[in-house]
């Protein structure tokens, strides 16, 4: 059994959720790069040049990449050989509770924007960005993995899912994201990151499509008949031509990610959730 301190996590998450918003991603910078060589719009250029500069002087400044420094969504997964300050029995309510208190600090103290309000109808903030979005898996050994991701709201508003009968086929979901992201337009910032979940039911569809947002860019789903249609579904949406924030190009996505899970005989659902061109995401690794 592994022992794991709350205030250990409660530091680290702090810290990666800091970093997530002042500090752009690694390989989000090169793709951004690669895709100023490819893009054919002249507008198209100066917009994705002038993303990547926005990103340095956030980073020199430490200022946050962008005003929307979003829900604060996490993906925990905790091994079963894994105890919390010493206790297995209350492992995943310290985790939560370790979690809203990382981000109660980051937010405060790097100044970011706190945009999460107690009620959706009544609309009160609740002054600190929590509660956190945090979905758990718990897997075998005994290691803590804490994913972070800044979800802003002009890409998860533009988030879609449809429930269809099998017979749509994959003809019917290419269609389906393809006019999501035609749909989406601007809205989003553009290039984004699209993440799709086919199967499983209601719930778990809109699970699988935020999860596949966790992957970083150019990691591909380990089927290839999977792998192949992330590309393919990539070449389709750059072909829609609405291009960086919308202005025209080849550039309207960075990337792809598809997640599966099993599914009804009589159903396909199909999710689709979109990420800016920020990508603001760390994990941690206890």
């Amino acid at each position: 059994m592994k022992t794991i301190l709350t205030t250990e996590i409660i530091e680290k998450v702090k810290r990666a959720c800091i970093d997530a918003n002042l500090y752009q991603d690694e390989k989000i910078r090169s793709k951004m790069i690669e895709s100023i060589e490819k893009e054919e719009s002249p507008l198209g250029k100066e917009i994705l040049s002038q993303l990547v500069k926005s990103a340095e002087i956030s980073a020199k400044e430490e200022l946050a990449i962008c005003q929307d420094t979003g829900v604060s969504v996490f993906y925990v997964e905790i091994g079963e050989d894994v105890k919390i300050d010493g206790n297995d029995e209350e492992n995943l309510s310290k985790i939560s509770s370790a979690i809203n208190e990382a981000v109660r600090q980051a937010y405060k103290e790097a100044y970011l924007r706190k945009s999460i309000v107690k009620d959706p109808l009544r609309r009160v903030n609740t002054n600190d960005n929590t509660p956190a979005m945090i979905t758990f898996d718990i897997v075998k050994g005994d290691s803590l993995k804490v994913s972070f991701m800044a979800k802003g709201a002009g890409c998860e508003n533009m988030s879609a899912l449809k429930m269809f009968a099998p017979a749509v086929g994959i003809e019917g979901i290419k269609k389906f994201v393809v006019d999501t992201v035609i749909y989406a337009h601007a809205n989003p910032c553009p290039p984004i990151v699209v993440g799709i979940g086919i199967g499983g039911s209601f719930e778990k569809v809109a699970y699988l499509a935020k999860k596949a947002l966790f992957r970083h860019v150019g990691e591909r789903h380990p089927d290839p008949f999977y792998a192949n249609l992330e590309l393919e579904l990539l070449d389709l949406i750059n072909k829609t031509g609405v291009g960086p924030q919308g202005f025209g190009g080849i550039t309207t996505a960075l990337d792809v990610m598809i997640e599966v899970l099993p599914c009804h005989i009589a159903s396909l659902p199909v999710a689709i959730n979109i990420d800016c061109h920020a990508h603001r995401m760390r994990t941690v690794v206890f």
